[in-house]
């Protein structure tokens, strides 16, 4: 019974060094991107953003059928990539939990 535990117990850590390893490798792309972003001007980062949606929709207009496993990794991985450019180059959003959505509804609440 203990083996199956341990045996349990060493699989799921396996799996989350795995997962930990595939964030840290989008994360070091993320900040390649924004480094790369804060060297240009803004006339570059709009000819760069242009440069995207282009092959964006050329990827789009393509017929994928034909495409065999291993080229359509490769279409998806530069879509992650160029997803990930563009990101960067547009400097995100304001996301807000739902726990902080909810302490700024009671703040409001008290003031009012």
């Amino acid at each position: 019974m203990k083996r199956k535990i341990y045996l349990f117990a060493v699989t799921m850590l396996m799996m989350v060094a795995s997962f930990s390893a595939n964030a840290a490798t989008f994360t070091d792309d993320k900040k390649a991107f924004k480094e790369a972003a804060a060297n240009m001007t803004d006339e570059q980062k709009h000819a760069r953003i242009e440069e995207i949606k282009v092959r964006v929709q050329e990827i789009k207009a393509m017929d994928k059928s034909d495409l065999n496993k291993a080229e359509k990794q490769e279409l998806k991985a530069e879509l992650k990539s160029l997803k990930h450019e563009a990101q960067a180059m547009g400097g995100g959003g304001i996301y807000l939990s739902v726990g902080a959505i909810i302490i700024i509804i009671l703040v409001l609440i008290l003031i009012l």
